[in-house]
């Protein structure tokens, strides 16, 4: 085993502890201020996205660099996902995302009721369409508010060097949002994906934006090839 590697342990571990006992207090925090102070539960929650952050790249050795980036509303990004990394890190992305999500996450206790007051959507599979109706009323209306709209296409984590076809629910949004697409490659897996994680630089590349309207095969090969720009 390489030195890189025993020291990626204590690292590991360190990071474990700091980040997890730090959520717990953002979690807690957020369920104090979601009824009664909007502005600042919103902050707690880009606080604990911002502590991930900071835990990572101080006890990991993480950092962040962004290729392209483009902020803006009315625009859905199409995000690779890869590990645990960029779902934590949205927050501290972006300015308030709405996340398209799966339904499993908004029922962890405590932090599901964060992420749903926060502006998570729960996607579920096997929905029928008076829950999709619901689900796209819900992000219209959020949308309303200039926030950026997110989702990872693929549907789950894909493995560093792998490929998988976008979920066919990606298409349904984007032909009933009408919206362009923003489609970003990330390459945190072979750092963040294990237990024992690596130091390094982990890179968000943000792609040409892809006008509304496509035909479905072409809005999924164009966003498919784009988050896989880093999945060498």
């Amino acid at each position: 085993m390489s030195v890189r590697k025993i020291l990626s342990i204590p690292r590991s571990l360190l990071f474990y502890v700091a980040f997890y006992l730090g959520s717990v207090v953002f979690v807690l925090g957020s369920i104090a201020l979601m009824a009664i102070w909007v502005d600042g539960f919103r902050t707690v929650v880009r606080g604990w996205s911002a502590w991930h952050r900071l835990c990572a790249r101080v006890l990991l050795g993480i950092r962040v660099e962004l290729e392209n980036p483009v902020f803006k509303p009315g625009v859905l990004y199409a995000i690779r996902h890869e590990s645990f990394f960029e779902a934590i890190d949205l927050p501290r992305l972006f300015r308030l995302p709405v996340v398209f999500a799966k339904a499993e996450l908004l029922a962890i206790p405590g932090w599901g009721l964060a992420g749903r007051n926060f502006g998570l959507i729960g996607v579920e599979r096997e929905a029928g369409a008076k829950a999709l109706r619901t689900m796209l009323t819900e992000a219209r209306r959020l949308m309303a508010e200039d926030r950026p709209l997110i989702i990872f296409p693929e549907g789950t984590r894909v493995p560093h060097g792998e490929r998988r076809a976008l979920q066919s629910g990606f298409a349904g949004i984007y032909k009933l949002l009408r919206l362009p697409v923003i489609p970003v490659a990330v390459d945190s897996g072979p750092l963040y994906h294990r237990t024992w994680k690596q130091q390094g630089v982990i890179r968000y590349r943000f792609a040409e934006e892809i006008p509304a309207g496509l035909p479905r095969e072409e809005i999924e090969a164009r966003v498919e090839a784009a988050i896989n720009a880093l999945n060498a």
